[in-house]
């Protein structure tokens, strides 16, 4: 019986500090939050914009960092046509 409770407390100890990594920190779900909009911002662009002309990819790119700007999100590197 002391064995099993004792097996019960080292198991749940191992178990807990998992647990609440699995939760996450705060700066990690900021983290996630922020490349949820991020991606929410780059799909409302390309579904406005979903040519691949050169006037379509600058309007593309414009809506793209207005749309971080007015979210206080970082802004990201311009996608050009033909750069690696």
């Amino acid at each position: 019986m002391v064995r099993r409770v004792g097996f019960a407390a080292f198991v749940i100890a191992l178990t807990v500090p998992v647990a609440a990594m699995a939760t996450g920190t705060s700066q990690g779900l900021q983290m996630m939050r922020n490349w949820v909009s991020s991606d929410r911002c780059m799909q409302a662009a390309q579904k406005k914009f979903p040519d691949y002309t050169a006037d379509a990819i600058a309007q593309r790119e414009a809506m793209i960092k207005q749309c971080l700007a007015s979210s206080n999100l970082p802004p990201r590197e311009a996608i050009a046509p033909g750069k690696p």
